[in-house]
């Protein structure tokens, strides 16, 4: 990434949506942001920062299309840009209907949405697994006796291992069902979107190692930047941690990105910032799911310290015209990785350890979430987590060992569910 330039100061970007992230690295660039954000989304930073804020529910295209029209009346912005999962389908609908460049609304839907993307890829045969939309109890068990056991159902539009749910055995099924029934209608508001859970999908149950793919995507060449090693528990779906480069033999790491090159060609990606997920088991690598936007769980940091590119920084100069096209993947200079802290369920009554871990100079990140007093959840997804730790080291396993050694070090006292309240805190290893 450049400094800013006098070409810069002369750009106007329509930002939808964003993180505090995501507006100081496109104001960094020197150029005006137009900022269209949700009302239940905005901070006092972003109020500071964007030129023109227009605060509006921008999933709703009826709303939104009028007011882009006279935003670009009155502000004349070059292009559209969204890093956050629920503006990405806004923003590429709308880069359609001004005739600017970019990812178009089909593909970014069919991104986000699994089904979709299951029923794009099985037309053009690129999918080997079984995989059918949830429509009623009985359709579990018609699914059931085509795949077998295990199999997974979740929601077509949810992020962050949402509504994940594992069938292993017939007599889990009328569970399950009222899992969904549960889980329907419901806003995701643990998560990333402002949508509503409405449609689930099952699919085949894949076995092997999981990995991320940190992509970018330049008018329809797609250069891998890093494939990320995921750090699992088969016990429930939430990550562990994340940790790049991923531990891989040549062959391997060639198949991986093949495969992901192939499938966002097949997709209809063709520009910026993507997030791969993916199994390499006995079917080979198969896509699990994928984002047209940089993954989260901190991969962003990792990516930059690992190989020295800011994919968030790319995904708003790209489009802008302000950052050459990399040639080709970087090399590893270090390795990262990030942990999550977690706990059983009970109560939060202390907790320490924090300002000694973010002090270090090979800390990336630290955060906790909680404080005394809040409630730590039964472990389901990515959202019952209650803090994390990133850190850079010399290579992969020194990163992985560093990471854990100071994940231990927060403390998170913790009262079990169900023990009395003046009972003996208790102290879970991370």
């Amino acid at each position: 990434m450049t400094a800013p330039t006098a070409r810069a100061a002369d750009r106007t970007l329509l930002l939808v949506g964003a993180t505090d992230q995501h507006l100081q690295r496109a104001k960094a660039l020197g150029v005006r942001v137009v900022l269209l954000q949700h009302p239940d989304k905005i901070t006092s930073y972003q109020t500071g920062l964007a030129d023109v804020l227009l605060m509006v529910d921008y999933t709703d295209w009826d709303t939104v299309r009028p007011l882009a029209e006279a935003s670009r009346e009155v502000w004349g912005f070059d292009t559209v840009a969204s890093l956050t999962e629920a503006g990405l389908d806004v923003a590429a609908r709308l880069n359609a209907h001004f005739g600017f460049p970019g990812t178009g609304p089909e593909a970014s839907r069919r991104m986000r949405n699994k089904f979709l993307m299951r029923q794009h890829l099985t037309e053009r045969g690129k999918l080997s697994i079984h995989w059918d939309r949830v429509t009623d109890r009985a359709s579990l068990d018609a699914f059931a006796a085509l795949a077998g056991y295990p199999f997974i159902i979740k929601p077509t539009d949810a992020t962050a291992s949402f509504g994940l749910i594992r069938v292993s055995a017939p007599g889990e099924l009328d569970a399950t069902w009222e899992r969904i029934e549960e889980l329907r209608g419901r806003r995701s508001d643990r998560g990333s979107t402002l949508y509503t859970v409405s449609e689930f999908l099952m699919e085949t149950y894949l076995d092997g190692p999981e990995f991320s793919v940190e992509a970018f995507s330049f008018a329809g060449r797609h250069v891998v930047i890093a494939v990320t090693e995921k750090l699992v528990d088969d016990t429930h779906f939430a990550e562990l941690g994340h940790a790049l480069p991923a531990r891989l033999a040549p062959d391997a790491h060639a198949r991986i990105t093949a495969a992901v090159e192939d499938f966002l060609d097949t997709m209809g990606v063709t520009d910026g910032p993507s997030h791969t997920e993916l199994r390499l088991g006995s079917r080979g690598p198969v896509v699990i799911e994928s984002h047209n936007r940089v993954g989260g769980g901190h991969i962003n940091e990792l990516v930059e310290a690992a190989y020295g590119i800011d994919l968030l920084g790319y995904g708003v100069a790209w489009p802008l015209g302000l950052v050459e096209a990399l040639p080709a993947p970087p090399p590893a200079r270090a390795g990262a990785c990030t942990r999550f802290v977690l706990r059983d369920p009970g109560t939060v009554t202390a907790v320490s350890g924090v300002a000694e871990v973010a002090a270090r100079p090979d800390v990336l990140a630290v955060e906790v979430s909680v404080a005394p007093g809040d409630p730590v959840r039964p472990l389901r997804d990515n959202w019952d987590r209650l803090g994390f730790a990133a850190v850079t080291a010399a290579d992969t396993d020194a990163a992985i060992a560093l990471c854990e050694r100071l994940t231990e070090q927060i403390r998170i006292d913790v009262t079990p569910a169900g023990a009395p309240a003046d009972a003996l805190d208790l102290e879970v290893a991370a």
